[in-house]
């Protein structure tokens, strides 16, 4: 169950620099039955230096509850996990989607938690939280402060343990239709969405409990009453059938006597054997195939192998890594070099009970599917023949060995690698398990298992087929499961009964909070060279890891001095990704992969960012290669055709995804018809088309400069040796660059709405807003208006998502926020919803962002005081996210203490403030709404909402049938009362630069 939420920038963080896990003192590894209460201690894990290891205590509770402990002191947070041993694996013909289903459930209150205040009440710590099914398992987790850990185990023992006489049938009802809206908007309503169901179905027996996704299918939901939940909890959410983990700021015994508090008294369940199901056997290739409202058909290669901490695992991944990943790969080699297929990869994936290796690949239009499945099938004759050889097997191990060290770089990653051992395999301490495994991997054993489990065998070939019926399948379906020798499982379903526990203390009182943790600012060093590049970083040891992200300026927005060559920013970035000057494309990705390191470009609106991730060992080698792929791009004409053609298809196919026509048709209202911004960031197909290799080299000689850039680094590095690495950037040559300025916008004089037809959507898109004049600061109305619409669409609990998903059960999740930068952004409003909702879901939105400027109660007011008050001790953990809040310090200028002067800012909110920034910036009857759905679905109710409708088509121009007297929404003449927004930017020193006319502009 997946929560979105829009990423907004302004948020104080801070971070607490503590001593790395390596500085603490260690012992061995020992089991122990000591008895801590009523907790027993079973095992004791203690890191070695150098150790690649997780530190932790394992204690079993006399109910059966395991709890897993790891104390990490490196910042004043904790991390939560509560695992139950129960997927969709546990479910059965008929009754699919219970286990994802009862996880949304669990989110709606229990006995002592009201209706909806799960989330509430985390995000009022400052934490976050989430839950998840699979297969095997559903877990709950949430990160707050560490000073609210009681509160995160008294709530999640609450629902443990206190849960059932709390769901009702609204609940129910509710909650049905919001997996309803889940399946429809990641499944249904997504191009390919329903391959995996499709496989599943196909590859497993007929009653498997994988041959269904874990969402399940609709109808198994519709005949799904409150009893079948009911069951469904008693027989698989007992404590002996759960895992707490808890890792972060906290003290091991603390946490077991709070868990023997909140957790010892509930009663055991009935007992979860293990699960065991031999694997699949296929005696023919089986060839199945499904119509999709796609663009490009697709090719699927499933065969069954090894399940999930099996012997071969290791083995099979380095052979998908061989076959089908990164450019040193054979399907790379047979089908995207030769511009055979625009995507095409091989990955092994494992569950508790079964594993697959699959290849994919899309073809270029005009190539027939099954021209695609002999080249598939050659390429592993190919293999067949060559092997594997040393190099490639070296470089798996040494990339697959650093993202291992990666996975540690947060307490959540840690705590969910325990949280799955021990579930899965009886004990958290895998990690050195695995390592040796991995490191133990030769030449013969990748050999071997493609030997044993892909040569000569039979496999599931899934062809997906645009609806259009112009493309075949690769053969004739040939596949039926049977249901012959079907027998449904009994899970032990019949006497169970429900029985509370009883306690010593009051449950019903939610616990007090400790002392706040402190959080300060990191403490930064600051360099600038002559050449106008500017250096920020701080250092952490905690793991030995180095994150840099050098910021290039301009990005798409460079494009409104030639807005002939839109879409030349991300092609540039894209070309940078491939060869050198040194190296070819393959040679390049070789050399990372060797080191585990990671380099990448890629082009955004405001500018274009080089990503680099390493291992502190290996930072002088990856700079090297740094100063290849930026200072010597090989800019090969190869390369150049590939990426032009595949972004031109990818630029056909966006018809296709009813997400992204929404939000290209909402950008060309919102912005001037003049600005850059109105055209995707991938350009269109007449300007990419005219783009040529010289014109890529001339953007990148012209707007790749120091002068324009800054680079932030954190991580197991000082000032002095990171200084040292970065040399050959002093010989980066400055450049006389212009930064455009943002067009004047036409705002619009009246709320319209514009439809946009899409045929069979299965959900309707929506987007209602305006450009604002907002560009960020830290400290102004930005920062206020960002804090007024936490709670109109910001938080989780915002009164748009709790009245769309919670309430009325017509989406998934529905939000809306600001995005102004250094220039001024749109307000958007958000949800994908039920088709039959749609008219009525627009005018919810309408009816919360109007009642929302007649201002906000005390509680709302505390409730946005105590969330965004609390959260700084969350955002700066990982190096990614300590590495994007420095650059945010050199983009905006910001000064090093404006964390403290956020807080200042909002502790002295009051509820005037919130609204007078709403009455402002929420012009509720001068908004766009944006509506791309179903025509004979939606239109009728559509137009009952007495909104002026607009029918466009997919590229944003007027349906001319539709069109009666209103004028084209690019060319709207503005009325007398018509507003203009001036969009501004700043310049390098950030102030502000005036607007420059037309003429000036096109001689730029």
């Amino acid at each position: 169950m997946t929560r979105n939420h829009l990423l907004l920038l302004g948020l104080g963080a801070s971070l607490s620099l503590q001593p790395a896990l390596a500085q603490k003192k260690t012992m061995p590894a020992k089991t122990s039955a000591t008895m801590v209460g009523g907790a027993r201690l079973v095992e004791k894990v203690t890191k070695k230096p150098g150790e690649l290891v997780i530190p932790y205590e394992k204690y079993v509770l006399p109910n059966g509850l395991t709890v897993v402990v790891s104390e990490d002191h490196s910042d004043p947070l904790v991390h939560v996990d509560v695992t139950y041993h129960v997927g969709s694996a546990r479910e059965q013909i008929g009754k699919s989607g219970f286990a994802h289903f009862f996880e949304h459930m669990m989110f709606q209150g229990s006995d002592n938690v009201g209706d909806e205040q799960h989330f509430k009440l985390v995000s009022a710590a400052g934490g976050t939280l989430n839950g998840s099914t699979n297969r095997d398992r559903t877990n709950y987790y949430e990160t707050v402060p560490s000073n609210q850990l009681e509160t995160a185990l008294w709530l999640e023992a609450d629902r443990m343990g206190f849960l059932l006489d709390a769901v009702t049938q609204k609940k129910f009802e509710v909650q049905r239709s919001t997996v309803k809206n889940e399946r429809g908007q990641n499944y249904d309503n997504r191009p390919y969405g329903l391959a995996s169901e499709n496989v599943s179905k196909t590859l497993y027996p007929y009653g498997h409990p994988y041959s269904w996704l874990t969402i399940g299918y609709l109808e198994d939901l519709d005949r799904s009453n409150v009893d079948d939940l009911k069951n469904f909890f008693m027989r698989w959410y007992g404590p002996n059938n759960a895992t707490l983990t808890v890792g972060g700021d906290v003290k091991a015994q603390d946490v077991v006597r709070l868990a023997e508090k909140y957790f010892g008294s509930i009663q055991k369940g009935p007992a979860v054997p293990a699960q065991k199901l031999p694997a699949p056997v296929l005696t023919q290739d089986r060839y199945v195939s499904y119509q999709d409202n796609v663009r490009f058909p697709m090719l699927q290669v499933v065969f069954p192998t090894v399940p999930n901490g099996h012997p071969d695992e290791y083995a099979l991944d380095a052979l998908a890594e061989i076959i089908g990943q990164g450019k040193n790969s054979l399907l790379y080699k047979n089908l995207i070099k030769p511009q055979q297929a625009l995507q095409a990869q091989a990955y092994n994936s494992t569950s508790e009970l079964a594993g697959e290796f699959t290849m994919v690949a899309l073809p270029f239009p005009g190539k027939a599917l099954a021209d695609l499945e002999k080249e598939v099938r050659a390429t592993l004759a190919e293999f067949e023949k060559t092997g594997a050889t040393a190099e490639q097997v070296a470089r798996f191990k040494s990339s697959t060995e650093a993202q291992m060290v990666n996975r540690l770089a947060s307490v959540s990653g840690k705590v969910s690698q325990l949280a799955a051992n021990q579930t899965y395999f009886g004990t958290p301490n895998r990690l050195p398990l695995e390592l040796k495994a991995l490191r133990a991997v030769t030449v013969a054993d990748v050999n071997r298992v493609y030997n044993q489990y892909l040569k000569g065998k039979h496999a599931v070939v899934l062809s997906v087929v645009p609806k259009t019926g112009a493309v075949p399948p690769v053969q004739p379906d040939n596949f039926t499961a049977s249901k012959e020798g079907y027998k449904a499982p009994n899970y032990g379903y019949e006497g169970l009964t429900y029985t509370k526990a009883t306690d010593t203390f009051d449950r019903t009182k939610q616990p007090k909070s400790g002392t706040a943790p402190l959080v300060q600012v990191p403490e930064v060093w600051q360099s600038k060279f002559d050449n106008g590049l500017r250096v920020m970083g701080n250092r952490n040891a905690e793991i030995p890891t180095v994150t840099a992200l050098l910021t290039i300026r301009g990005g798409h927005r460079l494009e409104q001095l030639n807005r002939n060559q839109a879409g030349i920013a991300a092609l540039t970035a894209a070309l940078m990704n491939e060869g050198t000057e040194q190296y070819t494309s393959e040679q390049f990705s070789s050399e990372l992969d060797k080191l585990g390191s990671t380099i990448r470009v890629g082009a955004g609106d405001d500018n274009t960012t080089v990503y680099v991730q390493t291992l502190t060992k290996n930072l002088p080698a990856t700079m090297k290669l740094l100063e290849q792929r930026l200072l010597h791009p090989r800019f090969d004409q190869a390369d150049f055709d590939r990426l032009k053609k595949q972004t031109l298809e990818g630029i056909a196919n966006q018809v296709t995804q009813p997400v992204v026509i929404a939000n290209n048709t909402f950008d060309k209202l919102v912005y001037n018809p003049a600005d850059i911004m109105s055209v995707p960031a991938n350009g269109s197909t007449a300007t990419v088309t005219s783009i040529t290799l010289d014109d890529v080299k001339k953007f990148y000689q012209s707007y790749y400069a120091p002068n324009v850039s800054y680079l932030v680094a954190t991580g197991d590095v000082d000032q002095a040796t990171l200084t040292n690495q970065l040399g050959f950037l002093k010989g980066w040559q400055q450049k006389q660059i212009s930064l455009p300025a943002g067009e004047m916008a036409t705002q619009p004089d009246k709320t319209r709405i514009y439809f946009v037809n899409k045929d069979g959507a299965a959900q309707s898109e929506i987007r209602v807003g305006y450009l604002s004049p907002l560009t960020y600061d830290a400290t102004g109305d930005y920062y206020r208006a960002y804090l007024s619409n936490y709670l109109l669409g910001g938080a989780f609990n915002s009164r748009i998502n709790l009245n769309l998903r919670e309430d009325k059960g017509y989406t998934y999740g529905a939000r809306s926020g600001f995005q102004g930068s250094r220039y001024a952004g749109p307000y958007t409003a958000q949800a994908g919803v039920r088709a039959d909702a749609t008219a009525a879901s627009v005018k919810e939105f309408m009816s919360e962002i109007t009642n929302y400027r007649n201002g906000i109660s005390d509680d709302e007011l505390q409730f946005l005081q105590a969330s965004v008050g609390q959260s700084d001790a969350l955002k700066y953990e990982t190096g990614q996210q300590k590495a994007f809040f420095l650059s945010r310090l050199l983009e905006y200028d910001l000064p090093l203490d404006y964390v403290k002067q956020q807080s200042d800012l909002l502790k002295a909110l009051k509820k005037e403030d919130v609204q007078a920034s709403a009455q402002k910036y929420l012009p509720a009857d001068k908004m766009y709404i944006v509506v791309v759905g179903d025509r004979a679905k939606v239109f009728p109710d559509i137009n009952s909402l007495g909104y002026e409708v607009v029918e466009l088509d997919t590229d944003g121009n007027r349906v001319a049938a539709a069109a009666t007297s209103m004028p084209s929404p690019t060319n709207v003449m503005p009325s007398p009362d018509t507003e203009k927004v001036k969009v501004v930017t700043k310049d390098a020193k950030g102030n502000k630069e005036k607007r420059k006319s037309k003429r000036d502009k096109d001689k730029d």
